[in-house]
């Protein structure tokens, strides 16, 4: 409301703004009606793995988090707000969060770096309101729906699929889970292909490989059935799909030759990607996906992050749990119901996928029980 009157300063504040306050004070569920909370999300930064930059720092992120802050109004309706915090901590970015808490719907975790954006996270999950570090789960829904629809493309069975992904870090762990679910790891609802071969800067992830993290030995578990090791050019020898959440220009049209026929490769670094479309074409690849919006086909967590909020405040969500998150993915899919080569994931500016994915959302909240009871 516009503040131009005696009437309308005493109504947003003294002597008006009493009465929300003790409203609140007798019940606190009333914040979400009272204020700017129902409607609110934290970006929250350390800058310590901002995409493409590296560790750069809590100043510099914030450029990074404006613009996240600015897609989720423009895309979403939601306010949201850079934090970047000056302490790459993990126990202090928690305490923090919390203490924050009070005045946001929503916390999007985002350049947090692995493996402490796991600790992070997973210790605020249970705080009340939703929390999502973007770079393990945005990225994961979104390449989850692009490999469905790539897989009508070139007509092959999703459940059948072997796919190398490089990068063992957030965004590659996360869409190991979403493609291999397994319960002790929190991925559920049925999404599974036939295999998944992680790749990190030392080579094949297999199980007993000398100098793991927790976090790559419980992934060595789930993935590589085939106890494969190498390279990554080792790791691509007859595979049907490349996901690149990792560095520029680490694979070579020689190496997608070396793919199953019809392969899938989604080059996703930024902003060079692990393979030019042009030269992924030269190797064989059909269908071919960048992170960049100056090709088709751009794979970006944006296309998830501002309907899963949306969807996740509309349902006054507690957390944000798996089932909502495959929800999101098979809402983004299905965007496009004829998928092709050129188009396999809508465009990130199409506010029809937020209202979907949001409306999915909000369904699998409900429907999962995560949802306030007031």
């Amino acid at each position: 409301m516009r503040v131009d009157s005696r009437e309308a300063l005493s109504t947003v504040y003294t002597p008006g703004v009493a009465q929300p306050c003790k409203e609140i004070a007798a019940n606190p569920s009333k914040v979400f009606d009272y204020t700017i909370k129902c409607n609110s999300v934290a970006v929250v930064s350390d800058g310590s793995a901002v995409l493409g930059l590296g560790n750069i720092g809590a100043e510099a992120s914030i450029p990074v988090m404006e613009g996240k802050a600015l897609l989720f109004k423009e895309l979403a309706g939601i306010d949201a707000f850079p934090i970047c915090l000056k302490t790459q901590d993990a126990k202090e970015i928690v305490e923090i969060v919390k203490n924050i808490a009070p005045v946001f719907g929503g916390i999007n975790l985002e350049d947090i770096a692995a493996p402490k954006c796991f600790e992070v996270e997973e210790a605020l999950l249970d705080i009340g309101i939703p929390v999502m570090h973007d770079d393990q789960h945005g990225t994961a829904i979104v390449v989850l729906a692009a490999l469905q629809n790539a897989a009508k493309v070139v007509g092959k069975d999703f459940s059948q699929l072997r796919v190398v992904i490089s990068g063992a870090g957030s965004a590659g762990a996360a869409i190991a889970k979403m493609l291999l679910p397994d319960s002790s790891l929190g991925g559920r609802g049925g999404q599974r292909v036939s295999e998944v071969v992680l790749v990190d800067r030392k080579g094949i992830v297999f199980e007993g490989r000398p100098g793991l993290d927790q976090s790559k030995q419980k992934l060595a578990k789930l993935t590589n059935h085939s106890r494969k090791s190498g390279s990554l050019a080792d790791a691509l020898k007859g595979a049907d799909a490349f996901v690149g959440v990792s560095a520029p220009g680490i694979v070579s049209s020689q190496m997608v030759s070396t793919m199953a026929s019809d392969a899938i490769v989604l080059a996703m670094a930024n902003p060079t990607p692990e393979i030019m479309p042009d030269e992924a074409k030269k190797g064989g690849a059909r269908v071919i996906a960048t992170g960049r919006s100056d090709y088709p086909n751009q794979v970006n967590n944006a296309l998830a992050f501002p309907g899963v909020f949306r969807g996740a405040l509309d349902a006054k969500a507690t957390k944000i749990n798996s089932e909502m998150k495959l929800a999101a993915a098979w809402a983004i899919a299905a965007c496009v119901p004829n998928p092709s080569e050129e188009e396999i994931v809508p465009s990130v500016l199409d506010k029809r996928v937020v209202l979907a994915v949001a409306r999915a959302v909000a369904a699998a909240a409900v429907k999962t029980g995560v949802v306030r009871k007031n």
